[in-house]
């Protein structure tokens, strides 16, 4: 970030830790450790996002186990365990058991529920290789809005 100063405020609030601020909304402790009944993972998404809405259709057509739920935020009755604003802001995962994630290593824990994609989410787990990721990821955050724009 050396080389882009109005990057460093983004760069330093950005987390590659888990999200632990979970909010009470009304779920049992192991609900909220395994996501939904029955999956790996749970992403959390913005249906309202037209380019969130094309990348989710294509990782929903690589889930062929059905590992993954996806939960859309913008939906009143979507299952939020965090605050709505932030699920909005960044992509969220959480892992059966794990405490939820979010950015690049959301993205590295859904990789890791699809077998074709697998490899790259385990490469991931190298933590300066996530740390790439998760700053590719804040550019991306940056250009998202004009992205959005093209895609409506």
């Amino acid at each position: 970030s050396g080389n882009l100063p109005h990057l460093r405020p983004i760069l330093k609030k950005t987390t590659m830790m888990p999200e632990t601020d979970l909010a009470p909304e009304g779920r049992s402790r192991d609900e909220k450790s395994s996501g939904r009944s029955g999956r790996y993972l749970t992403v959390w998404y913005d249906g309202g996002c037209p380019l969130c809405k094309r990348e989710i259709a294509f990782f929903k057509r690589l889930d062929r186990r059905g590992a993954i739920g996806f939960e859309d935020v913008g939906q009143a009755d979507a299952a939020c365990p965090l605050d709505r604003a932030k699920l909005l802001a960044r992509f969220h995962a959480q892992e059966a058991g794990q405490p939820p994630v979010s950015g690049a290593a959301a993205f590295a824990a859904m990789w890791r529920a699809i077998p074709i994609l697998r490899p790259v989410g385990e490469l991931a787990r190298i933590p300066p290789v996530l740390w790439v990721l998760e700053r590719a990821y804040v550019c991306f955050l940056l250009l998202r809005p004009g992205l959005q724009k093209l895609m409506r």
